[in-house]
């Protein structure tokens, strides 16, 4: 439940370094959207799928506004270099097959890519933590390989999709460390990023998380007061959201504690 408020894609150019001693320009904050499943299902209790259709026409809206949406990976490194203007975050949680079979060719489309949170401890199972809605398969091994070889970023949604804030420390430990190395063991590469199954989180939660070593964290709204990187703010996308309502979120990205501030 969230709340409401095949070719490679192009890479990204390389901006020029700043002056010596200077701080880069900045540009508006950039800002993060949240996705779940991509397919035709109609039977959404939780307000967690679009269709195809849907997310073609909201991209083709960042595109045709000179958006770029990019993995978290991609929008961090830019940030550094102070080149995060025009560029999107694309988010998309728990890891459904669909995914790879159905988001993948529309974000290739647009030159697009994205960041996937996976729960490697259900690999091949479903989405059985909700409690009433249509099973939908979630990413197998296979699947993770696809996704990279596509040019998405992977990441950890945890090992099984718990509210780590009712998790006992050991749990937690688990939750957060192995999820991180067993993805790592899969990719055969580092894994830089964590979300918080249903957004919760709290202090004990975020300091796991950063001394698992990962590099940032996705939430829904802010975390606990310094967080910084380990509680990234995202507005969530869904069905109903076609052009007034993106114009809306993105403006109020801000003022809901949204956008992803400058450092």
């Amino acid at each position: 439940m969230v709340a409401d408020i095949t070719a490679a894609p192009h890479a990204a150019e390389p901006d020029p370094e700043p002056a010596a001693g200077r701080r880069p320009r900045r540009g508006p904050a950039a800002w993060v959207a949240m996705y779940h499943s991509v397919s035709d299902c109609r039977d959404d209790p939780y307000n967690v799928t679009v269709t195809p259709a849907r997310l073609n026409r909201q991209l083709a809206w960042l595109a045709e506004r000179g958006l770029r949406g990019v993995s978290m990976r991609e929008l961090l490194a830019a940030r550094l270099r102070g080149a995060e203007r025009g560029l999107v975050g694309l988010t998309f949680d728990d890891g459904y097959t669909d995914f790879v079979t159905t988001a993948v060719p529309v974000l290739h489309r647009w030159g697009f890519s994205a960041t996937v949170f996976v729960l490697p401890g259900r690999l091949g199972g479903e989405n059985s933590w909700e409690p009433t809605g249509p099973r939908k398969p979630l990413f197998d091994v296979e699947d993770i390989h696809r996704a990279a070889d596509a040019g998405m970023e992977i990441a950890s949604h945890g090992l099984t999709h718990l509210d780590l804030t009712t998790a006992t420390d050991r749990v937690l430990h688990t939750e957060v460390n192995e999820s991180r190395q067993r993805l790592a063991a899969l990719t055969g590469g580092d894994v830089d990023g964590f979300c918080y199954p249903y957004g919760c989180l709290d202090q004990r939660v975020v300091d796991a998380v950063r001394l698992a070593g990962y590099r940032y964290a996705c939430s829904i709204g802010p975390g606990p007061a310094g967080s910084d990187d380990f509680a990234l703010p995202r507005i969530h996308l869904g069905e109903a959201d076609g052009s007034l309502r993106l114009e809306l979120k993105r403006r109020l990205a801000r003022v809901y504690g949204r956008a992803l501030e400058a450092v």
